[in-house]
Order: C-alpha cells, then structure tokens, then sequence
C-alpha cells in the first residue's frame, strides 16, 4: 500500500474514533459541558489532562526548537514540565476543594468582586486565544503535509474536526477523545524515536541514544559530532551554554505561567474528590514525562538526518558536497508543496547550499573560497518531528502513525482551550454578571456558539501567527505567568489579599508584559526600524518578549500587595473560606 493512502486510512480511523467518543458522550447538562459532570477517573483524567498539557507545542514544536537551538531550548522542557509540579503541588487540590466551574469562578467568589471575575476574564481570553494560534499553526502544519495541500485549507480542515466533536460534546466528550489522542500521541511520538535512534546509535531508549557513539564508524558521539558540523557551517555549537539570564526568567515565566493556563487547571475539577486531582497530577505528570524525556533526542537526532541529507558528504562545507537539487529526496518535495520548507539557488550552481549567513565572518570566508552567496534552504522548524520519520526512511506506517499524531496533539490543545474560552463568555459573562438567572439550556446553547465564534477567530489567527507554535505558546505562558497565577497563589495562601489588590495586581501584570509583548515584538508601528523586534540589543535589560511573564508576575505581586496593604482587609467570611480551603476535611 502506498504512503499517501496508508495515511489517509490511519488518519481516517482515528477522526472516525474522535466522533464516535465525542457522539456517545455528548453532554447533556452544563455540568458535563464546563466539568464533564465531575465524575472522571484519576487515571483516566490524567491522560486527558496529558493530551490536554501535550499541545501542538510539546508534540510537533518543542523537538524542532530543540533541534534549531540546541541545549539553550532546555527552558522549554525544564519550565513547562517543572511547572506542571507547581501547579499539581500548589494549585490544582485546592482549586478543587473550592469546587466551582471555571478559574474567573474562583478568583471572582474568592476575591468577592465581579470585577475580578470580569478581568479574570479577560486575562483568561487574551491568555487562550494567544495559545490557541499556536494549536492552529500546528493543525495547519500536520494537514498540510499528510492532506498534500496548502497551509490554509490544512487549517480549515482541522477548525471543522474541531468543530464536530469539541461543539458537541463540551468537555465531556472532549475528555474521553483527550483520552485517545493520548494513546495515540504517545506511540505516534515514541515508536519513530525508538526506530532513530536504534538506527543512529542502536540503542533502544532514545534517552540513552542522545549520549551515545553513532554507528557510522566515526567512533565520535552524536552531540559530539553535531557540534563538530554545525560548527563547519556557522552555526554555534549545539550544546553551546545558552544567556543565562533569559533562560532562567524564560523557565520561570514558563513555570508559572504553567501554573496558571486556564484550560490545565479546569481539568482538576473534572475529577470526583479533592484526593482525586492530586491523583490525577501524579499521573498526568508520569504521562508527560514519557514524551518529554524523549524529546531532547527526537530534536538532536532530527537535525543529524537533515544536515546529512543537505550535505551529502562528511566533508561539511566543501562545495562539491552539498546536495544537488534535482537529486533531493522525495520527502524533500513533500515539504516544498507545503511551503514549510523552501529552496532558493542564489548562486545558480544547482546544489542546496545551506550555512549560517548571519554569522559575517563564515559568510566572507564562503563567499572567498566556496562562491557562496548566502544560505538557500529555509526550513521551518515546526516540521522538525513530523518529517523526521521521512528523513530516516522509516516504513510507511511509522510515517502515517506520526501523522495521526501530530494532529491528535494540535486538536486536542485546541479542544480544551475553545472550551476554557466557550466557558469563560457563557458561565462567566453570561450567567455570572449579565444575565444570572439565565436557564441552564440557554446557556449550553451560549457555550456552544462562544465556542463556534472562538473557532472562526482562531482559525483566522493561526493563518496569520506571529511566530511559530512553541514560541507563540511561550507568549501565552508568560501572559497567564503575569495575570492568574499571582491571583491564585495569593487567593489561596493570603487571607489578608482583598479584591483591591487582586484587582489592581492582575491589571498591573497583564498590561505591563502585554505592552512588552507588543512592543518588542513589532506589533506597534514603529518608525526606527532599529526598534524591531529581532534586534536584542533594543530589548528592555536584555530580556526576551518571551522571559518577560516573569518579570509580569513579580510586579503582579508587588502591587496586589501593596493596594491590599493600603486598603481594607477581605470581610471574615472570605478569611474563613481561605482557611477552610487549605485545611484538610479531617482536620
């Protein structure tokens, strides 16, 4: 059986398994539609909450961040799995003891102001419609390639999967096909780095084949002979020590900002009792390890296949050895009808040149000796992982198995953020400020049209992204890093926090690391094109747009405590919640 058709049927067959679970578990009532009625199993809503966690980020991104940036990528999996331990230690037991809805639910009872809810709100929605575009370049990357098609019609295609079984089934339905996407992501990922790096260095665990001797007879190790390459062709050594600075702030941001997403933290209350959701973290924690602890080789093991197959030769920048173009591979072609990955012969020689033209004194040296004029293969790093089977020349049904994959990871992030944005406007806005004694069947109906609305603005966001998936997701972590997790912590942990300072503090954080967002990003007009984004020297202190959730979150915190210190304390009822939530029932 052909490639093309192996993937359609696997692709089919899981798309069939999604409408069938998301049909059978339909929600009926607006408790199964926010919560899945609370009646989900620890084990069960821990892989969920996985697929949930394991977006078209961790799945399809993460690894080619990785592979393009080396050891310095390391704040990704140190801050989003790090994070997760915050958020199941710190957070997720006593949000459930809590027992309501949503996160604005919480913040807006416990700070006893429909204000707060309202920018609760509103931070929720700036958070989960800038992670969203993420999930969205993500769908639009996997249908294009395994659908042979553009970008656009991939996305479209994946906003009407997404419609069917996330509109339908609300977050009962999507818990159960969170549970398949799960299953499936995790072999998808998995068995391919398996196959790698047996044939890279052969051994089993992708995790030890990362420190191992390649079996090419070089008798150097992979990491080893990596750096020797990227070296000969510009580039900065793969395991080069990265800027301190912006990594520790990156993790941080990246931790607490995990602490805070919305759509994670929903997923605790899906479970029975409080002992439950710290059941159910310890098992979402293992379940992301598995992918996690794999992707530092899919990404290492990744950039080897594709600087061999560009370069052709073991003599790294001898122009007689890189690739000629009519001889490039067939998985080659495939990404070029995508657009993901493009040639350009710039000096007309016929052969894919492909340096580090940013690096002035490799570029002179090239141009002397090699008559090279600059590098003419871009490839955008988000196709890193899906092509990787392809590069290795793995069997077909390795490749259709990472195809399936691959868009189970980006829809099921989707999913769960639609519903976190659908629950926001319906029970937030809708019944909890505007229109309270809205009837539970008019509000199912509100969630179900928020969520089709929230689908169309995605989709349309994803066609235009600022960046790729993992680096947009980064700006999304560093927003809820700013906003929510402050509120949550000091909602939880301070019975002296009032919703003056609640207030005031969340206003504080999300303004001031959006204006840094926006503004060093070049989403403002700015006449200095010196002042673009891409120029470090004009960052603030040095510090990346997407580090900056962190310095959000401490002024979060200086100024909620601040205002609560200059105005009145909460009512003692509130105290008394805050107690009784961090105290154990026994007690």
């Amino acid at each position: 059986m052909d490639l093309q058709t192996l993937i359609y049927l696997v692709v089919g067959a899981t798309f069939v398994l999604y409408f069938v679970l998301a049909i059978v578990a339909r929600a009926g009532s607006t408790s199964e539609f926010y919560v899945a009625g609370k009646g989900i199993n620890p084990v069960l809503n821990g892989m969920a909450t996985a697929a949930d966690w394991m977006s078209a980020a961790s799945f399809i991104s993460m690894a080619g961040l990785i592979a393009f940036n080396g050891y310095s990528a390391s704040a990704y999996l140190m801050g989003w799995t790090g994070g997760y331990v915050l958020l199941a230690m710190l957070l997720a037991p006593y949000l459930r003891k809590f027992g309501k809805f949503t996160v604005p639910e919480f913040i807006g009872d416990r700070f006893y102001s429909k204000g707060a809810r309202v920018i609760a709100v509103i931070a929720l929605l700036v958070i989960s419609l800038t992670y969203v575009i993420g999930q969205m370049k993500g769908v639009g990357v996997a249908f294009s390639r395994f659908l042979e098609t553009s970008v656009e019609v991939g996305l479209f295609a994946g906003m009407g999967i997404v419609f069917v079984y996330a509109v339908l089934g609300g977050m009962k339905g999507i818990t159960y096909t969170q549970i398949a996407q799960y299953v499936i992501m995790i072999f998808a990922y998995t068995v391919p780095a398996i196959f790698i790096s047996l044939q890279l260095t052969g051994h089993f665990l992708p995790q030890l084949g990362t420190g191992a001797e390649l079996t090419d007879g070089s008798n150097q190790y992979l990491l080893q002979k990596l750096d020797m390459v990227l070296v000969d062709l510009g580039f900065a050594e793969y395991t080069a020590t990265p800027d301190l600075m912006n990594t520790f702030l990156l993790t941080l941001a990246l931790m607490i900002g995990t602490a805070g997403l919305p759509h994670v933290l929903v997923r605790f209350f899906t479970v029975p009792r409080v002992r439950d959701a710290r059941k159910s973290a310890g098992w979402t924690l293992l379940f992301i390890a598995i992918l996690y602890t794999t992707a530092p080789a899919v990404g290492a093991m990744a950039m080897w296949n594709t600087l061999k197959t560009v370069q052709n030769t073991d003599e790294i920048g001898a122009p007689d050895g890189n690739l000629l173009y009519a001889e490039r591979p067939e998985w080659m072609k495939t990404w070029e009808l995508t657009g993901l990955l493009q040639f350009e012969d710039k000096n007309g020689d016929g052969r894919i040149q492909y340096y580090n033209d940013g690096n002035e004194d490799f570029a002179a040296m090239a141009e002397e000796e090699f008559g090279w004029n600059g590098n003419e293969l871009t490839v955008d790093r988000d196709i890193m992982v899906l092509a990787n089977p392809e590069i290795a020349n793995l069997p077909n049904w390795v490749i259709a198995l990472i195809a399936a994959g691959g868009i189970a990871a980006a829809l099921s992030t989707a999913a769960g953020l639609l519903l976190a944005i659908s629950s926001a406007i319906s029970h937030d806005l809708l019944k909890g400020v505007f229109t309270p004694n809205i009837s539970e069947k008019n509000e199912l109906m509100a969630g179900r049209i928020s969520m089709t609305v929230a689908i169309v603005v995605a989709g349309y966001l994803g066609l235009n992204p600022p960046g790729f998936a993992a680096q947009v997701v980064a700006l999304a972590f560093g927003l809820a890093a700013s906003s929510l997790f402050p509120a949550l912590m000091m909602g939880i942990f301070s019975k002296r926090m009032n919703k003056q300072g609640a207030i005031a503090g969340m206003l504080a954080g999300l303004s001031i690391t959006l204006l840094y967002i926006f503004w060093y990003k070049g989403w403002f007009f700015i006449p200095d094109t010196n002042m673009l984004p891409d120029n470090a020297d004009n960052w603030l202190f040095g510090i990346n747009p997407t580090s900056f959730g962190a310095i959000g979150a401490a002024v979060n915190f200086i100024v909620a405590i601040l205002v609560a210190k200059m105005t009145a304390p909460p009512p003692h009822e509130i105290q008394e919640l805050v107690e009784e939530v961090r105290v154990p029932r026994a007690s």
